[in-house]
């Protein structure tokens, strides 16, 4: 009996291994869901009136990961005009100043400085092989020019949502705190190449 039941055992094992060859059909329980159409991204299918794959949102609809916050989200006040500086409970929210300072700088590296360099000048490698192959519309300004230093932040903020001339909204890429963050180090960067006068004034103009 005990070696039955062993002969048994080991040939249950043996017909479920993986990779044992059979010639019948799989099993599916509901076909309809194995046999379905795929789609690419933006490939044109047949389904919708618009004959589009991606779907839009549904008018109305709040995500999880949206931010609740107009402020926040937008960078701009309920006044309509753009808010002044980076929300201090953002800040507060991520360690302080200097830890958001320092996220700042890690997203700054990744998305901005190809374009805007490491320092803010307006010369990274984008910047610079636009500037040989004659396309100076395609050069990032420096961030030390008197006019961006004196936009409010929520302008800022709204450029890098929303891109502007040839630069590419980043909101897709980035998330909402950390475009505030890069915001903060665009700052620092500002201060730390500004003229003396300039860098003890860092009241934003009313």
């Amino acid at each position: 009996m005990r070696a039955l039941l062993i002969t048994l055992a080991f040939a249950t094992l043996a017909t479920g291994c993986i990779g044992a060859e059979s010639g019948e059909p799989p099993v599916v329980g509901i076909r309809n869901m194995y046999n379905q159409p795929r789609y690419d991204t933006q490939e044109r299918q047949p389904f919708f009136a618009d004959q589009r794959s991606m779907r839009p949102g549904v008018e109305g609809t709040v995500s999880r990961e949206m931010e609740r916050s107009l402020t926040w989200a937008t960078g701009r006040a309920a006044d309509e005009g753009y808010v002044l500086e980076v929300p201090p409970r953002l800040i507060a929210a991520h360690g302080g100043n200097g830890a958001f300072l320092e996220r700042g700088r890690d997203r700054y590296d990744i998305f901005c400085a190809p374009c805007h360099s490491y320092s803010g000048d307006g010369k990274g490698m984008v910047s610079r092989r636009a500037a040989q192959l004659g396309a100076p519309g395609m050069v990032a300004p420096t961030f030390h020019d008197d006019r961006l230093r004196h936009v409010p932040d929520g302008q800022i903020f709204a450029t890098i949502t929303n891109g502007v001339r040839n630069m590419p909204s980043y909101a897709h890429n980035l998330p909402v705190d950390d475009r505030w963050a890069i915001v903060q180090y665009v700052r620092a960067l500002q201060l730390s190449q500004a003229p003396a006068s300039v860098a003890g004034n860092t009241e934003q103009p009313q």
